[in-house]
């Protein structure tokens, strides 16, 4: 299986003997952030801030956080368990001098529409930890989000952005708090990344909200008919693989400017393409099983226009759909048969 430390160092920094703050680190991107520094840069001081999965769940079913400890076995580095929201568990980073933040806690479900959690999660806590890194005059990479653009056509271009739920407003909140600050404190680095449909390792213990990839790959894996919307053929995403993102989130460290940037591949596929993808490396040939789409406001085409990424970071995402799901399906294979094991 092709991972992260196969691939060469993504730029010039020296992390060795850097404090590093990952935020959400037990989840998908954070630990995956983790892993790459760990990989490459074994002298850093990594450190981990997580509140953990605790199984409680939101008013739709999904869990409020999707931090797994099993997403950190082999992790070296320290891990304190706290919550963003609460100012008594921040004072945990005191003690550290960060030399690099990388947040990633949030509630990231785009169909939870309990406003007042996802704001005080999201944009609230972005003021404590703006506050930190500017107390150790961090370099401050975060992440929004994709769905900053709402159902806006495609190619989704930064600067035009009409949000449709809390979750992508938050994001767009964090934009304008991030950009404000960086104009009053114009010599600290503040990049935000927004990321579009990210699959790959370490994004299981997201359960339900995991990629279609995922999903899709398990259903076929189990003989059954792969679902897809109505006329999925022509809903399409800009789907990204892990790796890229982590190329991303490194890169910006050394960003030409502070903003907000796109993090996809420019290349917008359907999820029929994802069906016949798994179906050709899994040599199965399943009639699709389609069904009426039950949501309104539902995106139907995201494509990230990168050209700003290029320039100011030279972000240059290299994994296709097909070299994507190849890499990612030992990994799917090896979680196959665990479905009804993800809350423990």
């Amino acid at each position: 299986m092709l991972t992260i430390k196969d691939w060469m160092k993504y730029t010039d920094i020296d992390f060795n003997s850097k404090t590093i703050l990952i935020t959400g680190g037990a989840g998908f991107i954070g630990s995956n952030i983790a892993f790459y520094l760990q990989d490459n840069y074994p002298d850093a001081n990594i450190i981990i801030f997580d509140c953990f999965r605790n199984n409680e769940l939101l008013s739709n079913g999904n869990l409020i956080s999707y931090g797994h400890y099993k997403n950190l076995i082999g992790f070296k580095g320290q891990v304190i368990c706290g919550n963003i929201n609460n100012k008594h568990d921040l004072l945990f980073l005191d003690k550290y001098k960060f030399d690099y933040i990388f947040h990633q806690a949030a509630i990231s479900d785009t169909r939870v529409y309990n406003q007042e959690l996802v704001m005080k999660t999201n944009v609230n806590s972005f003021h404590d930890l703006l506050k930190i890194a500017k107390k150790n005059q961090s370099i401050m990479i975060y992440a929004s989000s994709a769905a900053t653009y709402g159902s806006l056509p495609s190619p989704q271009v930064v600067g035009n952005e009409n949000p449709e739920n809390p979750y992508g407003y938050s994001k767009l909140l964090m934009d304008q708090i991030a950009s404000r600050f960086a104009n009053e404190n114009p010599n600290m680095t503040i990049v935000g990344l927004r990321f579009f449909n990210v699959y790959g390792v370490r994004e299981f213990y997201k359960a339900k909200t995991a990629s279609m990839i995922i999903q899709l790959g398990h259903q076929i894996l189990d003989n059954k008919s792969p679902r897809l919307f109505e006329n999925s053929n022509k809903i399409l995403r800009d789907f990204v693989f892990i790796e890229d993102v982590v190329q991303a989130n490194i890169k910006a460290c050394n960003a030409k400017s502070n903003g907000t940037y796109n993090v996809g591949t420019g290349i917008p596929r359907s999820f029929k393409d994802i069906v016949d993808i798994l179906q050709k490396e899994l040599s199965t040939c399943l009639n699709i099983e389609y069904f009426p789409n039950p949501y309104d406001g539902y995106q139907l085409n995201t494509q990230a226009d990168i050209t700003l990424s290029k320039e100011n970071f030279q972000y240059d995402p290299v994994f296709s759909l097909e070299k994507g799901i190849k890499s990612y399906l030992p990994e799917i294979k090896r979680l196959y048969g665990e479905d009804m094991q993800w809350l423990s």
